[in-house]
């Protein structure tokens, strides 16, 4: 009897860790920047492709509320206020830092290389302009090289927004996000957070793949997809080998990139980015 009473436990324990965070935490989603705003009323970072990462103060977290199992020594240095950032590796190195997140058994060598790039307290009071100052003051005696505060830079015009636009997207980044100086912070999708990137994304549903022909015979060679607003439309391009060999599963949810749409809302020049990261 008291076997089945310690199986029932640790299944219990089992199922209590696993969905520990199943409230997502507040974080701030960003809207798509459209030009003529008036950019000196936001501060102005890079927007690094990582994992977004939320800590509680005691726990780091996913933006849905899962776990993230991070060495101890990364944790350590993290006050006992909550932070909003990115786990971050370098330009390129989202699959692995994505993977390396999902891990439950901890990899130390592997987070040696990750970074957590922050860049808001959302439970600081005041504007984001005060939260950042405040952020600063903290972090000027922070000796962790592996915790780093994003730069906020103030941006006079839209021509030198533009200008550091394209120097990020030499470099292998990915574009910029602009927070509005005098904005509380507020959960969920907020205009007074800005993604720029020098294309738009979106995300749709794979219903199909077509074969590959030539070089791609039996391979993919294209994924046959539906947007949110039931068009459907071939992804043929943006695929590495591997994926062309195994490629994403009917069902999955997939993000792509694109540059305008037609005058029936068809998306100009769609590339697949990668399958949708469900942390």
């Amino acid at each position: 009897m008291w076997r089945h009473c310690i199986n029932a436990f640790i299944i219990l324990l089992f199922f209590a860790s696993r969905f520990a965070y199943a409230e997502a935490p507040p974080v701030q989603l960003a809207q798509v920047y459209t030009q003529q705003l008036p950019v000196d009323r936001y501060l102005v970072s890079e927007k690094f492709d990582g994992v977004r990462a939320y800590w509680d103060g005691k726990r780091l977290m996913t933006r849905t509320g899962q776990p993230i199992f991070a060495p101890g020594w990364f944790t350590e240095p993290l006050p006992a206020t909550d932070l909003d950032g990115e786990l971050w590796i370098n330009y390129g190195e989202f699959e692995r830092v994505s993977g390396l997140v999902r891990r439950h058994q901890i990899d130390d060598t592997a987070w040696e290389q990750v970074k957590y790039l922050i860049f808001d307290a959302p439970k600081l009071q005041g504007t984001f302009v005060e939260r950042y100052a405040e952020l600063r003051k903290r972090f000027r005696t922070q000796a962790s090289t592996h915790l780093q505060l994003i730069e906020q830079k103030e941006i006079p015009s839209e021509q030198l927004l533009e200008r550091w636009l394209q120097e990020i997207v030499l470099r292998g980044g990915e574009g910029l996000i602009l927070h509005r100086k005098d904005a509380l912070h507020q959960a969920g999708r907020t205009g007074a957070v800005l993604k720029y990137k020098p294309y738009q994304d979106e995300e749709a549903k794979v219903i199909g793949h077509q074969p590959g022909k030539g070089k791609f015979r039996n391979m993919l060679g294209a994924l046959i997809v539906e947007n949110k607003q039931g068009l459907i439309f071939e992804l043929g391009t943006g695929f590495n080998m591997s994926e062309r060999i195994k490629p994403p599963a009917i069902g999955s949810i997939v993000t792509f990139r694109y540059q305008g749409k037609t005058k029936n809302g068809k998306p100009r020049f769609a590339r697949f980015l990668r399958v949708r990261d469900v942390l």
